[in-house]
């Protein structure tokens, strides 16, 4: 028993040096200019400039970087704290992992622990994992998620109905499923957010709202948090979460 935990041990031990070894790099980064904010054109290169990525070998990075530990054992975050990655799409989670690398996201602590992470990635366990997480089912929601996922009354279901595929013209909002698809699947380095937690999606919304994720190329995100209401968004929040899988899909 011993030596089968081993391995995992000296992973854990050799990841959480790794880790220390990259913080302290990091901090001796600040005086270093901004990084560059993508255009269309440099994101398509950046994407196109990767390897081709085999799932496979993705399931082996997930393993190995211990992404479970926080993103759940196949995408699926076990709490409302991670988002799930299950399902994602290829191009949206390399995206990611080259933000973090390059400090393009750096708004909070997780994005800290990310970035540490995805600066250990070579551009190939990066494709690698992009793809496995591409390859899997859109997540469950977790059990947390049930009580904030109960179905919406008639005038909700109207007003998220709305917003999800038509907008406010109004108050300028596209519509959600013009980017994100009206089930969640996302397109392109759009992400899908099927399944999604209500915490993680309300977060996101905040930190955009607030100018801390400045990320999005055409800043379509941060100016359509600015125009959205708290009450419209944990209603979008809430639909989108209803369009993963169920538990009793998951458990079939």
């Amino acid at each position: 028993m011993i030596t089968a935990a081993f391995p995992t041990a000296w992973r854990t031990l050799t990841l959480a040096a790794a880790l220390l070894a990259s913080s302290i790099a990091q901090a001796s980064e600040h005086n270093k200019p901004a990084p560059k904010p993508w255009s269309p054109v440099t994101l398509h290169t950046a994407l196109g400039d990767l390897p081709k990525g085999n799932a496979a070998a993705g399931k082996a990075v997930h393993d190995s970087m211990m992404c479970a530990s926080c993103h759940g054992p196949a995408g699926n975050a076990e709490t409302m704290n991670w988002p799930s990655v299950a399902g994602q799409r290829y191009n949206y989670t390399a995206k990611m992992l080259l933000d973090y690398r390059s400090g393009l996201r750096s708004e909070d602590e997780r994005a800290g622990l990310m970035t540490s992470i995805a600066r250990l990635m070579t551009p190939q366990q990066i494709a690698d994992v992009s793809a496995y997480y591409a390859s899997l089912p859109k997540p469950v929601a977790p059990q947390a998620q049930a009580a904030l996922a109960a179905p919406l009354n008639a005038a909700e279901h109207k007003r998220v109905e709305q917003l999800v595929r038509k907008g406010d013209a109004n108050r300028l909002i596209t519509a959600c499923a013009s980017c994100h698809g009206l089930h969640g699947e996302g397109k392109g380095t759009t992400p899908a957010i099927a399944g999604q937690t209500t915490d993680y999606f309300i977060r996101t919304m905040r930190l955009y709202h607030n100018g801390e994720r400045q990320n999005d190329v055409y800043k379509g995100m941060s100016q359509f948090s600015q125009r959205l209401s708290d009450a419209d968004t944990l209603l979008i929040a809430r639909y989108y979460a209803s369009q993963g899988q169920s538990q009793t899909a998951k458990a079939d």
